[in-house]
């Protein structure tokens, strides 16, 4: 039995839950993130090429953040993010490329060392301490991992610019 789960491991395979649209769980192995692809995901946040998002919402900006990284989810505000959706997995410790997210904000976790994450903050897109007095009284922050190979009706693949 070990040697299966090394190989699992081995393979980035693991089960996760998975929420689906009428908002029951099952278990599905997937693969979360390698370091190379959390890159990826901070290349496209921290890219001052990004056309500063219209909206000014945080989850839209997350959302577009994800997709022009190549990891398409279907899109859901921060409450539905809190909650969990379908195509990532709730962790307790995060790594660059989580998500961070409160009831009415989410951002992109960029060094978790120091806390520091990336939003539509205030004065526009940039990063915070999400441990400050602030996010605190915001409550208890959750974080998620995006998982690849989870089925997502209604996402299609971003197409890379340069």
């Amino acid at each position: 039995m070990l040697c299966v789960i090394a190989s699992a491991e081995g393979q980035g395979q693991q089960p996760v839950k998975i929420t689906r649209p009428d908002g029951k769980r099952h278990r599905k192995h997937g693969r979360t993130l390698d370091s190379d692809e959390r890159l990826a995901v901070l290349a496209a946040a921290l890219d001052s090429k990004i056309p500063r998002y219209a909206e000014g919402d945080c989850s839209h900006l997350v959302h577009a953040i994800y997709e022009r990284a190549g990891f398409p989810y279907e899109y859901a505000d921060s409450d539905q993010l809190y909650d969990g959706v379908g195509g990532f997995e709730r962790v307790s410790k995060p790594e660059p490329g989580d998500l961070v997210v409160w009831r009415g904000h989410a951002g992109i976790v960029v060094r978790p060392s120091r806390h520091v994450f990336y939003s539509f903050l205030h004065a526009g897109p940039g990063t915070d301490d999400y441990e400050s007095r602030y996010w605190r009284g915001r409550g208890q922050a959750r974080f998620y991992r995006y998982v690849k190979n989870a089925a997502c009706a209604g996402c299609t693949l971003a197409r890379k610019t340069e």
